[in-house]
């Protein structure tokens, strides 16, 4: 199936043949004609699958076609958002898409001044692309109008939600004109967002392109166990050690970030930082060097998880696990995008463990472990069960008995060496300076 016998315009697919578009993805083969057609649509896709495409083609194309030009303050089509980062995404896809068309899109969000802003929506636009809390401050100051918005999107709307944006996506919805078009695009289809999706649909087609909760199937996921306080070391090692090009990393606090990126710029290695309290500017022009490969490590917290579209990234780092199991499908979705390979690698200690369970319930799998020469932790990750349950509680590793060759009590049923040695080589514990390392096989 070609985007040409989705029924899009010449300029659209002009535009896609330039970007190097050729086949369309199964969430795009099944929204495009949808919102072609005018239906509301509720639509739940693993990320990596080309939605923002799948409602921003159609959407560009009924805006050239339909309706009349944005009047002063006035926008046509509203698009929600998140995060700034993702903002920034969608709107340059509508850009690049719409590159042959003569319509307007514009992205706002916090963090940076309104009155660039107010100036840019007076003359009237055909998208914007927003983030809930700011779009509200500009509608209050007259800034913005929406009697002739014609269609709503809401991307991420699960993410809207897990922020806390629920009152303000309510009091955009009361100030929107009824008779709309609406698109809710979400990674999971929960309670919340069918209540949701309940109040502001009209008899909506439903799409569910991918299970729920899923990671594409092209991302090698690795977990390897460690001590807390030796995660930095250890991740320093494996960069080196394997030889990784461009890392994404995460980190849950904006404090652990600026540690580690220190610790990388301490050893030479290029390293970046983006989180919420880092100026939009400097989180932009992060983002940026990264892409222009000239920052190596890019160490972000949840706020980039979604949002971040970075071509052929080859490697996605969990320096810590998320404390909100879905957010592990968003971190990992950053790479293995549009059908390239990927890996995801996660540095799990004791105290994460049921973090680790609720990620291995949610994506209804069992990841294998592994550990790292030299860096096996003493406090060992317990086991868990088919459904993430925890089997025991964490325990202190205990050194195998001489002669044995299976692992030692507490290693779980899963774990795997990622790096065995050769066979009939020893393998011999972590060595601390001025310690010699106890001798005997494992």
């Amino acid at each position: 199936m070609s985007f040409a016998s989705l029924g899009l315009a010449d300029p659209l697919l002009q535009a896609l043949a330039t970007l190097g578009y050729t086949t369309p993805t199964p969430v795009q083969r099944e929204a495009i004609p949808l919102v072609l057609k005018g239906r509301d649509l509720m639509a739940a896709a693993q990320t990596g699958t080309g939605k923002t495409a799948g409602f921003a083609l159609p959407l560009l194309q009924r805006l050239a076609t339909e309706g009349r030009a944005a009047a002063s303050n006035a926008v046509r089509a509203l698009v929600l958002v998140p995060t700034r980062e993702l903002a920034e995404q969608v709107n340059e896809s509508f850009r690049a898409y719409g590159q042959h068309l003569a319509l307007r899109s514009y992205a706002v969000y916090g963090g940076v001044s309104i009155n660039p802003q107010m100036m840019k929506l007076r003359k009237g636009l055909d998208v914007v692309v927003a983030t809930p809390g700011r779009l509200l401050d500009l509608h209050r100051q007259n800034a913005v109008k929406f009697g002739q918005v014609e269609t709503l999107v809401l991307d991420e709307a699960d993410r809207m939600l897990d922020l806390g944006f629920a009152k303000e996506l309510n009091a955009i919805f009361a100030a929107l004109p009824r008779r709309r078009q609406t698109l809710l695009f979400s990674a999971t289809f929960s309670d919340a967002i069918r209540s949701l999706a309940g109040g502001i649909l009209a008899d909506p087609a439903v799409i569910e392109a991918s299970p729920p909760n899923t990671a594409a199937r092209t991302v090698k996921q690795q977990v390897v166990t460690v001590d807390k306080k030796r995660k930095p070391e250890l991740f320093c090692h494996l960069l080196k050690r394997r030889r990784w090009g461009q890392v994404l990393v995460f980190v849950k606090t904006r404090k652990g970030v600026e540690q580690l990126v220190a610790t990388l710029l301490a050893q030479g290695i290029a390293a970046d930082a983006i989180h919420g309290d880092k100026p939009q500017a400097g989180r932009l022009r992060a983002l940026e060097r990264f892409k222009a490969a000239e920052v190596q490590v890019l160490v972000a917290t949840d706020v980039a998880a979604r949002g971040l579209d970075i071509d052929d990234l080859p490697l996605v780092v969990n320096f810590d696990l998320p404390i909100v199991a879905e957010d592990y499908i968003h971190r990992i979705g950053r790479t293995g995008r549009a059908g390239n390979r990927g890996e995801a690698l996660s540095l799990v200690c004791a105290d994460e463990v049921n973090l680790l369970g609720a990620i291995e319930n949610l994506t209804r799998q069992t990841f294998q472990r592994g550990e790292e020469a030299g860096f096996e932790p003493d406090h060992r990750v317990p086991p868990t069960g088919p459904a993430g349950q925890v089997l025991s509680k964490p325990k202190k590793s205990k050194p195998a008995k001489a002669g044995g060759r299976g692992a030692g009590k507490g290693v779980p049923g899963n774990w795997v060496g990622f790096d065995a040695p050769a066979a009939g080589a020893g393998r011999r514990g972590r060595q601390r300076p001025g310690k010699p390392a106890k001798a005997g096989p494992r």
